[in-house]
């Protein structure tokens, strides 16, 4: 009688199982089916000597935040990709679904400040360090968006150049930043406008 129980104890505990593992799959699906649309790998600048790989859409954040926009990302609502090629370019995209387009519109501005400010707030934290920043302007997509540069530099090390593009679709913002070794004569301004425009018009609002 007592192998019968534990038999029987054991049965359950796999069924329970199962059922926790089901419910699991399909919260996972759920939440795959209501991420915002993302850029694939081909929509991003072309890279001279690689193709790009993208990573699978995942619900969170990153878990490097995107240069520039470290502690101003929401921690609900979110989705993300990470992209890279078998070289030094990488990069990543990032969406928000807000409560409201209010909230979207405001959420996109502090992106937007942040990003601008990043230069002269990364100086301030680099002794011995050299960055500069360039606005390369809006682009008319669904509720707007704008691109930017900004290239960062120390003594004895690589310098590096990121592209921003920050975006809206009624609730959801998107931004997508691209980085790789160089300066701002470097950075592929007209593809990456043009990956912007893909980014926001693939949103699902």
């Amino acid at each position: 009688m007592f192998r019968r129980t534990d038999t029987a104890a054991t049965l359950a505990t796999a069924i329970v199982a199962a059922a926790a593992a089901l419910v699991l799959t399909a919260s996972t699906s759920a939440a795959a089916a209501t991420a915002p649309g993302f850029l694939a790998g081909a929509d991003l600048p072309p890279h001279p000597s690689s193709p790009w790989y993208a990573g699978a859409v995942t619900k969170g954040l990153p878990e490097t935040p995107p240069f520039c926009l470290d502690g101003v990302l929401p921690t609900a609502g979110n989705w993300h990709r990470v992209f890279g090629t078998e070289f030094d370019t990488g990069a990543v995209q990032v969406s928000v679904r807000s409560a409201s387009p209010a909230a979207a519109a405001k959420l996109a501005g502090t992106l937007e400040r942040k990003v601008a400010a990043c230069a002269a707030d990364w100086l301030r934290t680099t002794p011995g360090g050299t960055a500069s920043w360039q606005d390369y302007g809006t682009l008319p997509v669904e509720e707007g968006a704008h691109v930017y540069g900004v290239h960062v530099s120390i003594p004895e090390s690589e310098p590096g150049v990121h592209l921003f593009g920050i975006g809206r679709d009624g609730s959801t913002v998107t931004v997508v930043q691209w980085g790789q070794m160089g300066d701002l004569s470097h950075a592929p301004v007209p593809e990456f406008k043009k990956t912007t425009t893909k980014a926001v018009h693939k949103l699902n609002p």
